[in-house]
């Protein structure tokens, strides 16, 4: 599974090898520090919270794929913007400090 985040028109994309056991915080601190490099924080996105759902979303195809994602989607996340693209990618979008845009994209290994 791959997550990309992106502000303005640069990203940067994280491997998340095991979807079940992902280390969060150290997905959000990347996040964080890539943020700060192009001179913005995201203090004001949960991103911790939204991450695990993201998984899920994708991940966690109990209740039939992409049942969860869509569900995810329908509920919304705080104050971020969410939507499934076919073949089961999510995105999330929120505003963040300086009127600029932070995209994570979620992909999944399939």
């Amino acid at each position: 599974m791959v997550l990309d985040a992106i502000i303005e028109k640069e990203s940067l994309s994280i491997e998340i090898t095991d979807p079940f056991k992902a280390d969060i915080e150290a997905i959000t601190k990347k996040i964080e520090n890539f943020a700060a490099s192009k001179k913005t924080d995201v203090a004001g996105c949960d991103i911790r919270g939204l991450i695990p759902k993201m998984i899920r979303g994708i991940a966690g195809c109990e209740s039939g794929c992409p049942a969860n994602a869509k569900s995810l989607v329908e509920n919304g996340f705080a104050n971020f913007e969410l939507k499934y693209i076919e073949g089961g990618i999510l995105a999330a979008k929120a505003s963040i400090e300086g009127g600029k845009t932070l995209q994570l994209k979620m992909f999944p290994d399939f």
